[in-house]
C-alpha cells in the first residue's frame, strides 16, 4: 500500500480498534500520531508495539474544541505533515430511556454528541485546512452497525454515529475538489478489551450468532479495511460507508 513515510493521526489509539489501526498503518510504513484521552499507559503500550518509525503520543479530550485545536497544532508542529486521519475515538454509554433519570439522559446525550460527532468534526476542520494546502489526504471515520440497526439501551451512541455518517458524506463532497477523500467504516461487534466481559457472559453466544460466521469481528479485520482506504488506492470510493459486521446486519 502507498503508506510509506506518510503521517497518520489515529484518535483513540490506546487500545482496541484504534491500536489495531495504528499498528496496521505503521506496518505499512506510516508514522503514527497516537492520540489518547485518559489512559497514557495504554497509549505508551501502543507506541511500544509499533515497528520503527517517527511515532509520537498526543493527549486531548476531543469533546473540548480548544483541546482539539491544540492537538492538531501539536501534531503538525511535531510531525511536520498530516496525510491521513482516522477518527476512531468514541464513547458508548448505557442510556435505556425508561430506566435513567432526566439528568443522566441529558448528560449522556451531551457527552456522546460532543465526543462522537463534534470531536471528529473539529479534527476534520483542522486536518482539511492543512491537507488542502499540501496535496490532499485521506480521512477515515469509524462509525458503527448501531447507526443503522439501532441500540435501544444506548440511543445517543447510535444517533451520534448516524450523524457521523451523514457528516462524513457531506464533507466527502465538500473536500473532493481539494483532493481530500473521506470514508466511513462501520464495524459490528468487535472482540476488544472493552467487549471481553460481555462476550464471556451468557449474552456472548447470542452476540456471536448474530453473524452467520458464528463469531464477532477482530480489530485486525477492521484495521485492514481502514488501511486500504487510507492508502489512496480507492479514492473514487470517497463518501462510501463500508460495513464490517460479518453479515450480522445487511442494509439496502
Amino acid at each position: 500500500m502507498a503508506l510509506s513515510e506518510k503521517v497518520a493521526l489515529v484518535t483513540g489509539a490506546s487500545r482496541g480498534i484504534g491500536r489495531a489501526v495504528a499498528l496496521k498503518l505503521a506496518q505499512e510504513g506510516a508514522h503514527i500520531a497516537i492520540h489518547y484521552n485518559q489512559n497514557q499507559e495504554a497509549a505508551k503500550h501502543t507506541l511500544a508495539t509499533l515497528p520503527d518509525g517517527a511515532h509520537q503520543v498526543f493527549q486531548a479530550d476531543l469533546a473540548d474544541a480548544q483541546a482539539v485545536e491544540a492537538l492538531m497544532a501539536a501534531v503538525l508542529s511535531q510531525m511536520g505533515r498530516l496525510q491521513i486521519v482516522v477518527n476512531n475515538a468514541a464513547i458508548n454509554e448505557w442510556q435505556p430511556p425508561l430506566r435513567v433519570d432526566y439528568e443522566v439522559w441529558n448528560d449522556v446525550w451531551q457527552r456522546s454528541l460532543d465526543t462522537n460527532l463534534v470531536g471528529p468534526a473539529n479534527v476534520m476542520f483542522w486536518a482539511a485546512r492543512h491537507m488542502a494546502e499540501h496535496s490532499g489526504g485521506q480521512i477515515v471515520n469509524i462509525s458503527s452497525r448501531g447507526a443503522f440497526r439501532g441500540t435501544p439501551k444506548a440511543p445517543a451512541y447510535a444517533a451520534s454515529k448516524a450523524a457521523l455518517n451523514a457528516m462524513s458524506q457531506s464533507l466527502a463532497q465538500a473536500f473532493a475538489p481539494h483532493n481530500i477523500f473521506v470514508y466511513v467504516v462501520a464495524p459490528g461487534f468487535v472482540e476488544t478489551d472493552m467487549s471481553a466481559s460481555i462476550l464471556a457472559s451468557p449474552r456472548g453466544e447470542a452476540i456471536r450468532q448474530q453473524s452467520p460466521l458464528g463469531r464477532v469481528g477482530k480489530p485486525e479485520e477492521v484495521a485492514a479495511i481502514v488501511a486500504f482506504l487510507a492508502s489512496g488506492e480507492a479514492n473514487f470510493a470517497t463518501g462510501t460507508i463500508v460495513d464490517v459486521n460479518g453479515a450480522s446486519y445487511l442494509r439496502m
